[in-house]
């Protein structure tokens, strides 16, 4: 166990509670923040499991509202967007596109979430922050700042920034969903408590991008995804 510190961006999805999973085990939950943070997107539903993982966890959790710098995106994943989300894999949409990172790339989005976490962890007295972006959010451009260049990039940046008194750690950004959702499960994570999906209903649509991702590293792993049971 080490005395030092670390701040968890928490969006209470798979990726993200995995890793405060992996934080907590490693630093204890004394040691641990969850940093939340609003963006401007078309449901609550995120923010309230991200307040549940804390709570179960047992750490302390920050809120930040940064929904204001979005205002002039059209970004399909953003309340006031006249885009509908699609409703088919990043795969698909890579290939029926130009290049392009995908309609639900919410501009620099991961880029300032970073910055701000920095600047709180610093005043938290923190020496890591944690970033829970993995292969498959990157692969094929379709989230450019989840990539491994980013992420090299950005600690580079937080390292300079803070004169070397923080870091920036991605440990899923090679790997799989499914991957992470194995690491979970061995450390027993309530993925009954999370919520990935882009639209903000009772249940999961089943149909966009990050419900076809979950469903795909459960079945994967030969497994129910808990948060499906009862649907």
């Amino acid at each position: 166990m080490t005395n030092n510190k670390a701040l968890v961006l928490c969006s209470g999805g798979v990726d993200s509670t995995t890793l405060l999973a992996r934080a907590v085990n490693e630093y204890g939950a004394e040691n641990v923040y969850a940093l939340s943070i609003s963006y401007g997107q078309k449901h609550a539903r995120e923010i309230e499991a991200a307040r549940a993982v804390a709570a179960h966890y047992g750490v302390q959790q920050r809120f930040l509202d940064l929904g204001a710098i979005f205002a002039d995106s059209d970004c399909s994943l953003l309340a006031h967007s006249s885009e509908a989300i699609p409703e088919s894999s990043y795969a698909e949409q890579q290939a029926a596109g130009d290049g392009s990172p995908v309609s639900t790339y919410v501009p620099f989005r991961n880029g300032l979430f970073l910055s701000s976490a920095a600047s709180m962890a610093l005043s938290l007295g923190c020496s890591v922050v944690f970033y829970g972006a993995h292969h498959d959010d990157w692969a094929g451009n379709a989230y450019p700042d989840c990539s491994l260049e980013f992420v090299e990039a950005m600690n580079r940046a937080i390292v300079e920034g803070t004169g070397g008194e923080l870091r920036l750690e991605a440990p899923f950004v090679t790997w799989s969903k499914a991957d992470i959702v194995r690491e979970g499960l061995a450390l027993g994570v309530p993925y009954e408590l999370t919520w990935s999906c882009y639209e903000g209903g009772e249940s999961p649509c089943g149909r966009c991008a990050t419900c076809l991702d979950r469903a795909a590293a459960f079945a994967a792993n030969h497994v129910q995804d808990p948060a499906l049971e009862g649907c």
